[in-house]
């Protein structure tokens, strides 16, 4: 919520100041206050050359009351206090915002008719606009207005501004409040349906596997017998090494690791605008995220650039434990409202930052020749499973049934022969009816080759 207090007058100070404050009002005469002493200073002109003494009257009429006008918005001084509260102040693109204005009069004088404006980016609507009658000193008014985007960015709103103006209308004064806020909106998250995953390593599908603490069954570290231990779990082994009871270290609970892979080259993807493949790939890896972390994985964004959310850390850039991930969500989230075109041309910067053995990559690829086609190849013996959406790029510019499609074919061959389970992506595709698409792929495919390399082990969102 942004807040702020601003004067509606005169600043106190000399005479200086005082002249400051004057040529401001005067540089505040409206269309009609210019008009009016403009034909004011005719007339006098006029009267002195026709000997006219009653157009000398009417001439300095005219001149005077815009004068009179400015002298007296310049002498009138209100205190009054803004604040803005945006409902919500993340948004998916496409939904609606609230933005809450709150105007307190902290004088002891009532104010006149005040113009309350606020300013926004033209790609969330107009500019909102309120007319405030007398507010009387220590009173309120509370104005509210709707915002709304689809295109997902950060997009500023304020200063706050109000304009008094006389009762007549020849002068306004503008004061601005220094607050501002941000809106972000979001790429859609699309809700997907819990499927099983085939070809995890063994307890890596319900979100939480198990394995003994630091070292393996043949390389466990033992820690000294405790009273109420179970005699079950004594290392033998150890207890005739060091002369004393051993016991296993208890198994500790860990968390199964996803990255989510977000294709962000320019040359992989056509088009823009809220309907193109580059912002359905942003949607997609937005939703995967989302609901991988709501299935108690722990995720990592990452991008062709090797950039990652949350960012490098002891965990590798994994985040999202039980406490944290609406946390997470949010960052990413964030993130993702404005990742753009990156000017990368291979993925190999993403696969040198994937590491080994981390578990579930689900990625949003674009276009792929065949070297990058081979980069993505690679990245799958560096995890446990892995499931590729290929954004088809010839459908995408030029609409469906374009191409013969052969080339996408042949890429989504390669992934596949790699282990990928792979789908194209054409126009308005449904990423959750894709989702079940991976699911029924991987499980014909673990079949195929049987239970000596696949197998479904647990699910995977």
């Amino acid at each position: 919520m942004a807040a702020g207090g601003t004067d509606m007058g005169p600043e106190g100070g000399g005479a200086g100041e005082r002249s400051g404050g004057l040529r401001a009002a005067l540089a505040g005469l409206t269309t009609r206050g210019r008009s009016f002493l403009a034909a004011g200073l005719a007339a006098t002109v006029c009267s002195y050359v026709l000997g006219q003494a009653d157009l000398l009257r009417v001439g300095l009429l005219l001149a005077a009351l815009p004068l009179v006008c400015v002298a007296v918005v310049h002498r009138t001084r209100y205190r009054v206090a803004g604040s803005r509260r945006l409902a919500p102040a993340r948004v998916p693109a496409g939904s609606e915002a609230r933005v809450h204005l709150r105007m307190d009069n902290v004088s002891r004088l009532p104010t006149g008719l005040l113009m309350l404006q606020d300013r926004v980016p033209y790609v969330l609507g107009p500019r909102p606009r309120f007319v405030l009658d007398r507010v009387e000193p220590g009173g309120r008014r509370e104005v509210s207005y709707r915002v709304r985007s689809d295109l997902r960015g950060r997009y500023p709103l304020g200063p706050l501004q109000l304009r008094l103006t006389d009762p007549f209308g020849m002068c306004e004064l503008t004061r601005a409040f220094s607050a501002y806020d941000t809106l972000t909106v979001v790429p859609r998250v699309e809700p997907l349906p819990p499927v099983r995953l085939t070809g995890e390593a063994a307890g890596y599908g319900d979100g939480r596997h198990r394995s003994l603490a630091l070292a393996g069954e043949d390389d466990v570290i033992p820690r000294g017998y405790r009273v109420g231990d179970d005699l079950r779990r004594v290392h033998w082994r150890s207890t005739a090494r060091y002369g004393e009871l051993m016991v296993r270290r208890e198994e500790q609970p860990q968390r199964a690791h996803c990255t989510v892979l977000l294709d962000t080259r320019s040359a992989a993807h056509h088009g823009s605008g809220p309907d193109s493949a580059f912002e359905w790939a942003v949607s997609g890896a937005a939703s995967a995220a989302v609901h991988l972390l709501e299935r108690g994985y722990a995720v990592r964004l990452l991008t062709d650039t090797g950039s990652s959310v949350p960012g490098p850390d002891g965990g590798g850039g994994f985040a999202g434990s039980t406490h944290d991930s609406a946390e997470t969500a949010g960052l990413m989230l964030d993130t993702l409202a404005v990742v753009d075109h990156s000017d990368g041309e291979g993925l190999a910067r993403a696969y040198e930052v994937l590491g080994g053995g981390e578990g579930l990559l689900v990625a949003f690829l674009g276009d792929l020749d065949e070297e990058q086609a081979a980069t993505a190849a690679r990245m799958r013996h560096r995890t446990a499973a892995a499931v590729a959406f290929v954004l088809d790029g010839a459908a995408w510019s030029r609409g469906p049934g374009s191409g013969d499609g052969r080339e996408l074919e042949e890429r989504l061959r390669r992934l596949r022969e790699a282990g990928w389970t792979a789908l194209p992506v054409g126009p308005g595709a449904s990423l959750a009816q894709l989702w079940r698409q991976a699911d029924a792929q991987g499980a014909a495919r673990a079949d195929a080759e049987g239970p000596a390399i696949g197998g479904r082990t647990g699910s995977w969102g």
